[in-house]
């Protein structure tokens, strides 16, 4: 039987379940709406920012340079968002300090050549005009990093990735306090970038209101005019902050908010984790009270590119969060929370995966768009047409023993995501999680396992094709380990001009509102630098904005 979450929500979540409603309810209906007028604001600043993650920060600190004064606001505990417990790759190039110690020639058209190239899937569906400005952008950014405390590995480049033909990537250096607040395996360098841009704002004058959850975004009306400020909700209480040049719209982007994301793709059920879970959520707070205003969505292609997977095969099994570059440790502060480290380092030769049903379903030693959209298939069963349900990794004490695996507590989370038995059919019986929706039969895993051992034996897959030599699972005792895809990041938001302007249906600027990072739709590159170049963007434009 499955069981009822009780997870509490968070800043990035709220607008997945019922607190959607009172927010949508009161601001995509025009005619119950009214003029803003006689406000009383509890905070005032030149320039707000709706989140205090990677484009946040940056909007912050170049706000601060121009002149403006900037509070931010965040609903979870520190300031970071995903950036916190990112590996800190930072695609910024075009001719950086960096890439000219590595003699790799480059320039802001190349870079945008790059990204607009029509025989490239991440590259070809992209806004032009915001290509053009990240590629202006891209290296004076990354020198203005520099300057402002941001350490980097300079003396390895990643890459050439994704759309670039050129290394384009740096990774940041880890903040180097050691009792940083998530620990996590390996190392989570975003932290030096987040800090840095953090100590900065402060220093600079910068107010940071954390535990402060933005429940509406206030417009002079509700399909015209300028946006005024923010509604926030802190400790009980509503409190209302004012953004004279401009609000900035740094959410995170939707990935959490599982009736969001459906609009892109309808698989993307509630089965499936988001990576950086559970620090940081993506809930699209920010998309849905911009739209109540009339924003668009933009180049919602991206989502479903199977170029950039949204979808991504767990890395950790045992436990929910197995993201496959961040492995949370158990002497992190927020592990009541994480439950589990997860069994990694998988040799998926000692395994087989199998649905909630208890059948395998493709080579588990696959890790492709085809495997992943395998595992969101339906599988016959009437009650979950849409997502593929929960996916359990089986295998046995033999396969624990060639791993070097500890499967117990603080490495898995028997709580729903683990399970052990002396008997297979009796592991099927024992498997219970809030995503099950029905229990797995017996006969049926004792099948599939049974069908597998003749395969062991005799040498080939003939269901699959999993490459051999593959042992047997024959020896008690028998487990099964969450081992279901995590959703990765968000490819789609708003609609913005070069400027991170918020446009309407119509294709006109909402004056006064900003977003960047990934709330921000047109451009499909996955990592911190777009985030960077857009926050810094939209701090500099509302700043001087307000001295014009």
């Amino acid at each position: 039987m499955a069981k009822k979450s009780t997870e509490a929500l968070s800043r990035r979540d709220f607008l997945t379940t019922t607190a959607a409603a009172g927010i949508t309810a009161a601001t995509l209906a025009p005619g119950q709406a009214h003029a803003q007028t006689n406000i009383q604001w509890d905070h005032e600043a030149d320039f707000v920012s709706i989140g205090a993650g990677v484009s946040g920060l940056a909007a912050a600190v170049s706000a601060l340079e121009h002149g403006a004064s900037v509070i931010l606001v965040d609903e979870n505990f520190d300031i970071g968002g995903h950036g916190m417990v990112s590996g800190g790759v930072v695609h910024l190039g075009g001719g950086t300090s960096v890439q000219r110690k590595h003699g790799i020639e480059d320039s802001a058209e190349k870079l945008y050549q790059d990204w607009i190239r029509p025989d490239h899937p991440l590259a070809r569906y992209n806004d032009r005009d915001i290509v053009r400005a990240f590629a202006d952008e891209n290296a004076p950014t990354f020198e203005w990093l520099i300057e402002n405390g941001v350490e980097f590995h300079e003396d390895q480049m990643v890459g050439p990735q994704m759309a670039s033909t050129v290394p384009r990537q740096v990774r940041t250096r880890q903040w180097p306090n050691k009792d940083e607040l998530y620990t996590a395996r390996p190392s989570r360098r975003g932290s030096g970038l987040v800090r840095a841009l953090e100590k900065k704002a402060r220093e600079n004058g910068a107010e940071i209101l954390l535990e402060h959850r933005m429940t509406r975004i206030i417009r002079e009306n509700p399909t015209s005019g300028r946006v005024l400020g923010i509604e926030v909700e802190h400790e009980g209480a509503t409190l209302n902050i004012r953004g004279r040049n401009g609000v900035l719209i740094a959410t995170g982007g939707h990935c959490n908010n599982v009736q969001f994301r459906r609009m892109f793709d309808p698989r993307l059920t509630e089965e499936y984790a988001v990576a950086g879970d559970p620090y940081s959520r993506k809930s699209a707070d920010g998309e849905i009270a911009a739209m109540a205003l009339g924003a668009s969505l933009w180049g919602t292609s991206a989502q479903t590119n199977e170029a950039e997977r949204v979808l991504q095969k767990a890395r950790h099994i045992g436990a929910k969060y197995g993201y496959n570059s961040l492995h949370w440790r158990a002497d992190s502060p927020i592990f009541d929370k994480i439950r589990g480290e997860g069994l990694t380092d998988v040799d998926w030769n000692n395994a087989i995966l199998v649905t909630m049903e208890g059948r395998r379903f493709y080579d588990e030693t696959v890790n492709s768009y085809d495997f992943l959209a395998a595992a969101m298939a339906w599988h016959g069963d009437p009650g979950k047409r849409n997502g593929g349900g929960p996916i359990w990794a089986i295998f046995d004490h033999d396969a624990v023993e060639r791993q070097g695996w500890e499967p117990s507590p603080p490495y898995v989370d028997p709580d729903g995501y683990f399970y052990s038995a002396d008997t297979i059919g009796e592991l099927a019986k024992r498997i219970e999680n809030e995503f099950q929706v029905k229990p797995m039969e017996s006969s049926v895993l004792e099948a599939t396992v049974a069908r597998y051992n003749t395969f062991a034996d005799a040498g080939v897959d003939d269901d699959f094709g999993k490459p051999a030599p593959f042992p047997k699972i024959a020896t008690p005792p028998f487990y099964a380990a969450w081992s279901t895809p995590l959703v990765h990041d968000s490819y789609t938001g708003l609609r913005t001009n070069a400027s991170a302007q918020v446009m309407d249906l119509q294709g006109q600027v909402i004056e006064g509102l900003y977003c960047a990072g990934e709330s921000q739709g047109g451009f499909n590159q996955h990592g911190l630098g777009r985030s960077v170049v857009f926050g810094r963007i939209a701090g500099r434009h509302a700043a001087l904005s307000g001295s014009a």
